[in-house]
């Protein structure tokens, strides 16, 4: 059995291994991204063997969940015939897509196994409609849109392509320096090919300058004392800005972090999930138990629309054209604005920062605008769950021109202002509640911890002064010994394999 495609927007989460993917699908996930032991552009991960393949595609599906393969690595002229094996022992596993950059892998696939739906990756660098739709005739039913698209593009390539093409569009976690992820960096540094999943990721690494003529002399690049660290990008955070991307047409929403803790991915997606459950209330698509109310529609205005071309320009379309004009922020930023060089809309986008020619070719093309609608609030404690997990300063990418990504130029760490303390292992009603966990980290009376709920709020709760006990139900004055079992009075029920988490003492910059 697989499950099919979705009518609204998805929420796609990482896996590395398959308690990853069955955490994912247990806080809210519509589908979970993992890759196999080979071909799969994370190496520093488990992954899944075909074992768990079919055992999480199971788990998966009695839960309404999918799973998508990652066989996006750039093959070899002698990994041919082993990638053509391995797709067809995927075929069989119970997955539901796969996820190829490579166009012969994806021919590939459609004879090896013509059953599985075809993701064309962010490694193919899809940056127009065009190429969506050329991957679509060639099979594909979802294009994973290079990261480095604003808002304007991903309406524009959703108004010229088939509805039932998907977007997927990225909205946490960590971004690449280089072009969808394309780079030779640490290969030439390391020997380590970022192509097969084995990036050793020095853009993120601190550099300093030596001076031809003093050799074995470094000198920091002075950003601080500590030197610079120059490709360093910031993550990605589209918590707060969901609406503008699920009415610009994105159709699944990827959270990255295959090489991230079980914990980071249970409560992104509990996360993003909440938000788009958010979203579908606020624009009237469903009520709060979830039932449909209406078909679920983006906002973007097609040319068969009779409306098309006809709305006022929005900020977003305005400064995309801005931004690719090569127009500073200031000043430039409104509707009024002057128009530089006395250049169309469409000249100022066409020429580019590196096109310098002055003819340009004029032509009757139109943004694709949006419908206006009010935007989707989201709580407080929603916001703040991105801070809740370690991560380097947060942007919105490049979906907004005006507000782009940048580096981290003074350090590549990461960070970590709340804690894993425990794991529940099991919850009693006997006692007036009892909860016996795993332990993480420190936990003591009177201190303030938060239990990750599924699809709901996190469940604050203040550690009792007494009931502490040991696997042995021996009283102790506090849980101090990490990787061992505990339990203690919780007179609420919470589910198993719930995280336990505090807020640190000290807010810390940690490698993850």
């Amino acid at each position: 059995m697989r499950i099919p495609t979705r009518k609204k927007p998805e929420v796609l989460s990482p896996a590395g291994n398959l308690r990853g993917l069955k955490t994912a699908v247990d806080y809210g996930a519509d589908a979970v991204y993992c890759g196999g032991k080979a071909f799969g552009m994370r190496s520093a991960p488990k992954n899944l063997s075909l074992e768990d393949f079919e055992e999480g595609s199971r788990y998966a599906h009695e839960r309404g969940a999918r799973v998508y393969v990652t066989c996006n690595v750039l093959p070899r002229n002698n990994e041919i015939e082993a990638m053509r094996e391995y797709i067809g022992q995927l075929k069989d596993t119970g997955v539901d897509a796969l996820i190829v950059s490579d166009i012969g892998v994806m021919m590939m696939a459609r004879q090896v196994a013509p059953n599985l739906e075809l993701h064309v990756s962010t490694q193919a660098g899809v940056t127009n409609y065009q190429a969506a739709n050329a991957f679509y005739e060639l099979g594909a039913r979802r294009v994973v849109l290079a990261r480095e698209m604003d808002l304007q593009a991903v309406r524009d390539i959703r108004a010229n392509i088939p509805d039932d093409l998907d977007i997927e569009c990225f909205v946490h976690g960590a971004m690449c320096m280089a072009f969808s992820g394309r780079c030779l960096f640490s290969n030439y540094l390391t020997g380590r090919d970022g192509n097969h999943g084995e990036c050793a990721q020095p853009c993120r690494w601190k550099y300093s300058i030596v001076e031809e003529k003093r050799p074995g002399q470094y000198f920091p690049i002075e950003q601080t004392e500590n030197g610079a660290y120059l490709f360093n990008s910031q993550d990605m955070n589209m918590l707060g800005h969901l609406d503008d991307l699920i009415d610009s047409g994105a159709t699944s929403l990827k959270i990255e972090g295959r090489a991230k803790s079980a914990y980071y991915i249970a409560a992104m997606t509990n996360a993003y999930k909440t938000a788009v459950n958010e979203y579908m209330i606020q624009r009237g698509f469903e009520d709060a138990d979830g039932n449909i109310l209406l078909p679920f529609h983006d906002r973007v205005i097609r040319p068969s629309d009779p409306d098309y071309g006809q709305g006022t320009e929005d900020q977003v379309m305005h400064n995309a054209d801005a931004a690719f004009a090569g127009v500073a922020d200031e000043g430039y930023n409104t509707t009024d604005a002057p128009e530089p060089d006395g250049m169309s809309s469409h000249a100022r986008s066409t020429r580019r920062k590196s096109n310098t020619a002055i003819e340009q070719i004029e032509t009757d093309w139109k943004h694709a605008a949006v419908r206006p609608a009010p935007h989707v609030e989201l709580p407080e404690w929603l916001l703040e769950e991105t801070d809740k997990v370690a991560h380097r300063d947060y942007s919105t990418g490049f979906y907004y021109p005006e507000h782009k990504v940048t580096q981290n130029t003074d350090r590549s760490a990461y960070f970590r202002s709340w804690l894993v303390v425990g794991e529940v292992l099991s919850w009693s009603a006997d006692e007036g509640g009892r909860v016996t966990l795993m332990s993480r980290n420190k936990i003591e009376p009177g201190q303030q911890v938060e239990f990750l709920l599924p699809g709901e709020r996190p469940l604050a709760y203040i550690v009792p002064e007494d009931g502490l006990r040991d696997a042995d139900g021996t009283p102790v004055p506090a849980i101090n010994n990490p990787a061992h079992v505990f339990s203690m009075p919780c007179p609420h029920q919470v589910p198993i394999n719930a995280a336990i988490r505090s807020r640190t003492k000290k807010p810390t910059l940690k490698a993850e």
